[in-house]
C-alpha cells in the first residue's frame, strides 16, 4: 500500500452489540490456532444493582504510534510500518515474548503450535497470507509456530483494496476504517469528535484504534 496512508480504526461503543461476529470473522480470515484471537470483545458492567448496564469493548491491536512492543524487541522483529500498522517479522522473531509482557492492551499471543486438526480436516494445509506473505502448510518448526502473533489490520486484505474482516462483517456497523491522513475520511472526522477517546491514554502509546463513547 502507498506509504502516504495512515490506517486507523474507529469503534463506536454505542453501536457494538457484543455479538462477537468480529472475533469469529477474524479467526476464520487469519486461521488462528487455539488460544490465539486477534480480535476479542471485552464485557464490562457499569453501575450498581439494580441499575446496571453492560458495555462491550472490542479490542484488536491498537497499532500504537509509540508502541511499547517495538521498544523492547531485542531483535527488531516488531516494527512500525509507514502506513501505521505495527508488524511482526516472523523470520526475525525469536519468541522471547518480551513484547507480550510489554503490551498494555494484552493484544499479543504466542503461537505454541496447537491446531484444530482434530476438529477440522485439512486445517494445517492452508495458512492465511498474513502481511501479504503466504507461508504454505502449518508445520512444527516453521513460522508462525514459535512466534508472537497479533492483529495487523488484515494487511493482506488492504493490499487487495478490501477492509479488514472485522469491519466488513460488523452487524451493528460499529467499526470504521480509513486513512487518518485524509481530512475528509470518515475516520478522520470521527477521530476529531468530542466522543472520541483511546484506551489507557496515560500510557503515551498513542493508539490508532479510537473509540466513541
Amino acid at each position: 500500500m502507498s506509504s502516504d496512508k495512515k490506517w486507523a480504526m474507529v469503534i463506536d461503543l454505542q453501536k457494538c452489540i457484543g455479538c462477537d461476529t468480529c472475533t469469529v470473522a477474524c479467526k476464520a480470515e487469519n486461521r488462528t490456532p487455539p488460544g490465539i484471537s486477534y480480535n476479542v470483545v471485552i464485557e464490562e458492567e457499569k453501575g450498581i444493582f439494580p441499575n446496571v448496564t453492560k458495555i462491550h469493548i472490542p479490542r484488536p491491536c491498537m497499532q500504537c504510534d509509540r508502541p511499547a512492543c517495538v521498544q523492547v524487541c531485542p531483535v527488531k522483529a516488531t516494527y512500525k510500518m509507514e502506513n501505521g500498522i505495527v508488524a511482526i517479522d516472523y523470520d526475525r522473531c525469536i519468541g522471547c515474548r518480551y513484547c507480550v509482557v510489554s503490551c498494555p492492551y494484552g493484544a499479543r499471543s504466542f503461537d505454541f503450535g496447537e491446531d484444530y486438526s482434530r476438529e477440522m480436516i485439512g486445517y494445517n494445509e492452508v495458512q492465511a497470507p498474513e502481511y501479504g506473505i503466504y507461508r504454505g502448510k502449518r508445520e512444527k518448526g516453521k513460522s508462525p509456530i514459535g512466534n508472537v502473533r497479533k492483529c495487523m489490520f488484515c494487511y493482506h486484505r488492504l493490499q487487495r483494496g478490501e477492509e479488514p474482516a472485522c469491519v466488513e462483517v460488523c452487524l451493528g456497523d460499529a467499526r470504521y476504517f480509513g486513512d487518518l491522513n485524509d481530512p475528509e475520511s470518515v475516520v478522520s472526522k470521527l477521530a476529531a469528535s468530542p466522543r472520541a477517546f483511546v484506551l489507557q491514554e496515560e500510557m503515551g502509546t498513542k493508539p490508532r484504534v479510537i473509540y466513541l463513547k
